[in-house]
């Protein structure tokens, strides 16, 4: 049995899935990795993309730090691709609980996933910090300088910027989810990242799939490890 037709046989049997997904499942929607050959760590700005994208700068460089989130991280047109959709399918069906994702452009909700925690938040939410208001996407998109609320506060993405912590209740339900799992497949991710790569550690079961173009640091922890686009790989089961 080929590791596609041991996934499938795993997928079709289970009740009980949850998905862990990183950047790569959002590349193949149009959305660039940061740390991929051709990502944003790769191209030239007067600071590396996690310096300006970490709380620091955002409090000393705010003007900046816009300008480069407006131009970088907002990928208001992609659509979901072939694994969103499937991912939604299956929760559709009840075989699958949650999506946990790194992402935060929505796209797993575009493609219809209900249970989607999102380690570290979303560029569709943003808010005052002086009085809370939420603002949409377009209202920081489409603002010039700073994003100001009509109190004057200044409106801040809701996204866990490098040096802020992730949000608690999120990661609790994130690893209940994991703990109680059947299957638990990690796609488009290196497991780089922590905490969110230590989620896996709560992982129970015997059912540990690794989906990724490229080997990662866990692969030998993985039950199955499947090679390639997830996307490609996803629209086959």
């Amino acid at each position: 049995m080929t590791e596609r037709e041991t996934l499938k046989k795993w997928i079709d049997e289970s009740d009980n899935i949850v998905f862990f997904g990183g950047a790569g499942v959002s590349t193949e929607s149009g959305i660039p990795d940061f740390r991929s050959t051709d990502g944003l760590y790769h191209q030239t700005y007067a600071y590396p993309p996690e310096t300006i994208l970490s709380h620091t700068f955002f409090r000393a460089k705010t003007e900046e730090f816009f300008k480069f989130y407006r131009d970088k991280m907002l990928y208001l047109d992609a659509e979901p691709n072939a694994a969103h959709k499937k991912l939604a399918q299956w929760e559709a069906e009840g075989k699958l609980k949650a999506v946990i994702t790194q992402n935060i452009d929505g796209l797993h909700q575009k493609a219809g996933s209900k249970n989607v925690l999102e380690l570290h938040g979303s560029v569709l939410r943003n808010y005052c910090e002086d009085c809370g208001i939420f603002y949409d996407v377009e209202t920081v998109k489409n603002s010039e300088g700073i994003p100001k609320c009509s109190c004057g506060g200044t409106i801040k993405p809701d996204v866990v910027l490098y040096e802020e912590g992730l949000d608690n209740s999120t990661l609790t339900a994130a690893v209940r989810h994991i703990q109680e799992a059947d299957v638990l497949i990690i796609g488009g991710t290196s497991l780089a990242v922590y905490p969110a790569a230590g989620l896996i550690d709560y992982y129970r079961g015997d059912k540990l799939v690794l989906v990724n173009k490229t080997p990662t640091p866990k692969d030998k922890m993985a039950d199955l490890v499947v090679q390639g686009s997830i996307g490609e790989i996803f629209s086959t089961l």
